[in-house]
């Protein structure tokens, strides 16, 4: 297997699941209400409504740095859009988003040759496979503080 299709299998798990750990980013949010999402269980951090639209930055981020966009450093409330709309219809909008974003990731990713995985990312200092293996860190990184958060909410995560 190619190291292109590893990455490209560990970020489609990262997503929708088979992972060894526990459940992945698209099962712990699917069944979570936009009431649920826009909580803050914990005083002064995030929400999993916040957390699941950081994602979606970074990958996309990610995604165009893949294709040869040098984006430099991200502002924080360009990494970390704020919730504006807490309606269930924002909250759908925004978890179709997250899927669509990361569609995308693993399509420009699967053309990807693994030749290029030690060029260095443009506009940053780190080479391609770093980065792409960051961001299927990144996901679970964000997984485990959604379980966690879903867990203040009382709510029982699935996977």
């Amino acid at each position: 297997m190619s190291e292109s299709a590893r990455i490209w299998d560990l970020l489609q798990r990262s997503y929708e699941g088979d992972v060894w750990h526990g459940p992945a980013l698209k099962e712990l949010v699917q069944d979570v209400t936009a009431e649920r999402a826009s909580s803050r269980p914990v005083p002064r951090g995030k929400t999993i409504w916040e957390i699941l639209r950081h994602v979606t930055v970074l990958e996309d981020v990610a995604r165009l740095r893949l294709m040869g966009e040098p984006i430099g450093e991200l502002r924080p409330e360009q990494s970390w859009p704020p919730v504006g709309d807490t309606s269930a219809a924002a909250w759908r909008r925004d978890r179709e988003a997250f899927e669509l974003g990361h569609v995308r990731l693993r399509e420009a990713l699967w053309g990807f040759p693994d030749s290029r995985m030690g060029d260095v990312v443009p506009g940053r200092d780190y080479p391609f496979y770093l980065m792409l293996y960051g961001v299927v860190q990144h996901n679970l990184y964000h997984a485990g503080q959604i379980v966690v958060l879903m867990q203040a909410l009382g709510l029982e995560p699935r996977g």
